[in-house]
């Protein structure tokens, strides 16, 4: 005959509740990074100023959910369309690279996007 042995005690009157896990520090430090707004190259800067473009808040939100799109698709360098406004980004970096009116775009090639999104 074998032996059982118990290493644990089962008391009827509580619960089994499994330990809630806390996250872990770098995991709560990665969700933070992924969620702050995009931020400009200097490359991009500059062009949004020669071409006498400014962005509003609204603008502003549109491109940020449209990168935060992007990054649950699993895109890492998109085109990003805004009415009369293109935007090339790194989403793995959460940058824009360079900005440009789209009436501008005539005979240009976008190279190196692996997404288009229409925001």
């Amino acid at each position: 005959m074998t032996n059982i042995h118990v290493h644990e005690r089962y008391h009827p009157n509580q619960p089994l509740i499994a330990p809630k896990k806390k996250a872990s520090a770098f995991a709560e430090q990665l969700k933070k990074s992924l969620h702050k707004p995009v931020s400009f190259s200097h490359h991009a800067k500059e062009r949004l100023s020669q071409q006498g473009i400014s962005l509003s808040d609204v603008q502003l939100k549109k491109l940020n959910e449209g990168v935060e799109t992007a990054r649950e698709k699993g895109a890492q360098d998109s085109l990003l369309l805004m009415k009369d406004l293109a935007f090339v980004v790194s989403v793995k970096n959460n940058k824009v690279i360079t900005a440009m009116k789209q009436d501008r775009m005539e005979n240009q090639i976008v190279t190196k996007i692996d997404s288009a999104l229409i925001i």
